[in-house]
């Protein structure tokens, strides 16, 4: 069985879009392992667009909202597998990865980076996602 973590409809995400997807933003499968929908620079709570034009504070927002969501599902940054970084300009990439390098200090996942010509909203310059493995003896 899978746990859907906050479920939304992106018709209510995208309005100008006129989408209509049921998603989540985390699903924890089989009671282990735990996937992140791509995180970006965006409160949680709120919708509001943080650090519009900053690539560093945007992959700030998005790291700690996957701390956040992990947190929900059970889960620590610790027990991220993989990682994949999504960028709308190579020339960010240095600070992006330096940022992500201070939330994954000793936790070594397999990362891969794509530069993409653009992410759902133009003020999106990052969009960060993990899969994680809760250990067995880490579950309640």
């Amino acid at each position: 069985m899978h746990t859907r973590i906050r479920k939304f409809n992106t018709r209510d995400t995208y309005p100008e879009q006129k989408l209509d997807n049921d998603l989540c933003q985390t699903v924890v499968a089989k009671g282990t392992m735990v996937f992140v929908r791509g995180q970006v620079g965006q409160d949680l709570d709120t919708a509001v667009n943080v650090g519009v034009g900053d690539p560093v504070a945007q992959t700030e927002q998005a790291m700690k909202n996957i701390a956040r969501l992990l947190a929900e599902a059970g889960a620590k940054l610790e027990h991220i597998c993989k990682i994949t970084i999504y960028l709308t300009d190579p020339r960010i990439r240095e600070p992006v990865y330096r940022t992500i390098g201070t939330w994954l200090k000793g936790v070594y996942p397999v990362s891969t980076g794509i530069v993409v010509a653009g992410l759902a909203r133009p003020e999106w310059l990052v969009e960060v996602d993990v899969i994680a493995m809760i250990p067995e003896d880490s579950q309640p």
